[in-house]
Parts: structure tokens; C-alpha cells; sequence
């Protein structure tokens, strides 16, 4: 499986985001509507994987979607503000993911089919997963996804549209940092669950990530906390929006 995007629910317009990072020589653009959840989102694409910062466009509509992201987005920046959700692994099975977790007794969202319209009109569809766990400020489980074109053919229409530039293929994301209480906990879980491979004590490997869990002696919410980001020529950390980007 494939670390797909990383959400990080921030308190700007999506055009403010995009010109932020392209203020910093990082290629980032508006994405577009969620209309069915009352969001709008900015992307920052790496070669196989991306960022999406999410907002609310419409709260009362947001408030009444009843989606498990939207409720998780609503609740962060409730409760301690903008700063990262939660990562989305790709998959190219999600129905049989679906059956999978159900017999082994987890209770899940079903799969869901979902879209959103780009700045350009053209109207982009996948298929989610969710396990179903209440929302608290303990760490959520990563949501699945997969996508109704190939990676190659998304990919290349990204890259028709402007979404995607050269630069965008240097990048990549190297790690995502954990901050949990109980790591060792979190990490059985995962692996029971999603069959996720351990590297070591800390490291569950994706096939383009590593995720990195590591104790949470504070009383803030057990979140991933900040992301290493390979190929750049900035090499600095920047934190936006309660959160810690890592440019190696």
C-alpha cells in the first residue's frame, strides 16, 4: 500500500494557502469543491503522493455531511485549531479491504464513493474507506482510498492541468511523525488491522513512506505531528498552520 495524501485542515481559503507556498518556491494549488461536504482544499503534489490542505467553504453543510473526515476536520479545529488530520493509504482493492476488515469484526464505513470539482470544471471520482471509531484526541486510523483512473493517467492529466510541475516530482515524503502515548499500542493495532509491515520498534513501512510513531508525554491530541519531505534544495522546517514540514 501507498501513503496517498496527508490532511492537514488549516483556517485559510485554499487561494491563500497556494500562494503562501508558492511564496516559498513550492509548487501548491487550489484544488477545488467538495459541494456534498461544504469544503474546498489546496494541493501540494510530490511524485507519488500529496499534500491537502482542507477547509471549510461552507460550514452549516460541512456540519450536516455526516462524513467521517469532515466530522474529524470540524472537531481538530474545534478543539486546538488548524495543524494535521490524519493520512489516507492508496489501495487498488478497496471492496475486498472492505470485506477484510468487516470479518475480522471491524466496523466500517462501507465503501464510499466520492468527487470533487476542479478549478477547471473537470469533475475527479474515487472510492473512500473508513473504520468506524468515535473522534477524540486519541490518534485516528488512516482511511483508504482508491482512485477511478490509474496512477499513470492521474498523474498525467495533473501534470496537463498545471497541477503538477517538474519540481513536484523531485519531492517525496520520507516520513511521517507520530505522537502518540502508547506507540508500541498504536503500532499492533495498525499492523493487525491493515497487515502494514514493521521496519523497527518505531517504523511501519508503506511502500513510499515510512511512519514513524513516537511517545506523547503532553496532554495535546495524539496526531501526526510532522512530515519529512525529500528532494527539495530548501533543507529548513517550516511550520504553517500548527504544523512542522521538514524540506530535507
Amino acid at each position: 500500500m501507498y501513503l496517498d495524501h496527508i490532511v492537514h485542515s488549516v483556517t485559510k481559503k485554499p487561494i491563500e494557502v497556494a500562494e503562501d507556498w508558492t511564496d516559498k518556491g513550492i509548487h501548491a494549488v487550489v484544488g477545488g469543491q467538495h459541494t456534498q461536504w461544504g469544503t474546498y482544499n489546496a494541493l501540494l503534489y510530490t511524485k507519488t503522493s500529496y499534500i491537502e490542505w482542507l477547509a471549510a467553504e461552507y460550514e452549516e453543510i460541512a456540519k450536516n455531511a455526516n462524513h467521517p473526515l469532515i466530522n474529524l476536520m470540524l472537531h481538530d479545529l474545534k478543539t486546538s485549531g488548524a495543524g494535521f488530520n490524519t493520512i489516507c493509504i492508496r489501495t487498488t482493492t478497496i471492496d475486498d479491504l472492505s470485506k477484510q476488515l468487516e470479518e475480522q469484526g471491524i466496523k466500517t464505513s462501507g465503501v464510499l464513493h466520492a468527487e470533487r470539482k476542479t478549478t477547471s470544471g473537470l469533475v475527479r471520482k474515487w472510492k473512500m474507506l473508513f473504520v468506524i471509531e468515535e473522534i477524540s484526541d486519541a490518534l485516528p486510523l488512516p482511511f483508504f482510498i482508491e482512485w477511478e483512473e490509474s496512477d499513470e493517467d492521474r498523474f498525467r492529466l495533473l501534470q496537463e492541468d498545471g497541477t503538477i510541475e517538474k519540481s513536484n516530482l523531485e519531492l517525496s515524503i520520507a516520513t511521517c511523525e507520530f505522537h502518540v502515548r502508547n506507540p508500541r499500542e498504536v503500532m499492533n493495532k495498525w499492523k493487525s488491522y491493515f497487515q502494514f509491515v514493521e521496519q523497527d520498534e518505531q517504523t511501519l513501512l508503506l511502500e513510499n513512506t515510512r511512519l514513524i510513531f513516537k511517545q506523547n508525554t503532553s496532554e495535546t491530541k495524539e496526531r501526526l505531528a510532522s512530515i519529512d519531505i525529500n528532494g527539495s534544495n530548501r533543507h529548513e522546517e517550516i511550520i504553517y498552520e500548527q504544523a512542522i514540514y521538514r524540506f530535507l
